[in-house]
């Protein structure tokens, strides 16, 4: 680790769901983003930050329709006091989900976003982050979008590492993200054991 850390308090992990990461839907590298991802993961576990995995419904016949295959999480969750899944219907994964309600009950106030799809699911939970005044860390190095397919007569193939930074640029005036995942540096909350909202969470075995 640098001596330029950034502290979080909690680790989002977003959408990293097997339709996404493995077979012929995977994102482009995503082997890299999976050994990133899972490196957060375990250091946040290690230094008893919240870990929160978000957890897309998507509509019939997607992908990551529920109960299929597509949708399950690709990495395993250690469920407990500290480390929970959130389903969730929209982009952004505090909109109708007690997400909010459990960061503030654990005293969270910074904490670290990763995971798919850049520019949608991982923008619109970070910039919600941000409007309620958390400090936010999006490590450059652990989230991750498909290719922007050709257009012609507008534009050739934009590149999936293009299109991810586009999108974290985007919030780049009030978040971080030009941080590697390897610099992100977890602490344990003020109340991390506070108990977490009823409904909307479940626990998960994969």
């Amino acid at each position: 680790m640098s001596n330029h850390a950034i502290p979080a308090e909690a680790l989002l992990v977003v959408d990293v769901q097997s339709a996404s990461v493995v077979g012929d839907g995977a994102l482009p590298n995503a082997a890299g983003l999976l050994d990133r991802t899972t490196d957060l993961i375990t250091r946040a576990r290690r230094d008893g930050a919240l870990v929160v995995h978000l957890q897309n419904d998507g509509r019939p016949g997607a992908g990551d329709e529920p109960h299929t295959p597509g949708w399950e999480l690709h990495l395993p969750v250690e469920a407990g006091p500290t480390e929970t899944v959130i389903r969730k219907t929209h982009d952004d994964g505090f909109k109708e989900t007690p997400l909010g309600g459990l960061l503030t009950g654990a005293g969270v106030r910074s904490l670290a976003v990763c995971g798919l799809m850049s520019e949608m699911c991982v923008q619109a939970t970070a910039r919600t982050a941000l409007a309620l005044g958390y400090r936010v860390v999006l490590p450059y190095d652990a989230h991750a979008t498909h290719d922007v397919p050709a257009a012609p007569g507008i534009s050739e193939v934009i590149p999936a590492a293009m299109v991810a930074r586009v999108a974290a640029w985007a919030i780049s005036g009030d978040a971080d993200v030009t941080t590697p995942a390897a610099d992100v540096r977890f602490t344990a909350p003020p109340r991390p054991n506070s108990p977490r909202p009823h409904g909307g969470t479940r626990s998960a075995t994969h």
